[in-house]
């Protein structure tokens, strides 16, 4: 029996469990798939402040941001965040909300920092 790989704080490598998020066929993804998760109730309070928002999963207890692959590059993502590299998550999420314009992501860094401040966390730079 194989077991799924370590899991880094804040960062899911690609499980063996779980399932990739569906990501709408129509939606070209050019730079790659990561996903941003947080709890609902912080998810929440960040789609109403963002200006851009892309495709938002929800599995329950997390909404989950698609962002282009690398996006946990140089950031330290706050303690409320998971970082799931290949939008790999540990069980299913359904699509709660899609973009009205075309672009698959939600710009990582407006998303960092609102979730820092969210959180009460100051942002980290490089």
């Amino acid at each position: 029996m194989t077991t799924p790989p370590a899991v880094q704080i804040g960062r899911l490598r690609r499980p063996r469990v779980g399932a990739r998020l569906a990501i709408p066929a129509d939606l070209p993804a050019t730079l790659g798939c990561d996903a941003v998760g947080m709890p609902t109730g912080y998810g929440k309070i960040v789609m109403d402040r963002l200006p851009r928002v892309g495709c938002v999963f929800a599995d329950g207890a997390r909404l989950w941001w698609i962002v282009p692959s690398g996006s946990d590059t140089g950031i330290n993502w706050p303690w409320v965040a998971r970082y799931s590299v290949g939008a790999h998550i540990p069980g299913r999420a359904r699509l709660i909300h899609r973009p009205d314009e075309p672009g698959l992501y939600t710009p990582p860094i407006p998303l960092y920092v609102t979730l820092c401040h969210v959180a009460g966390v100051p942002p980290v730079g490089p």
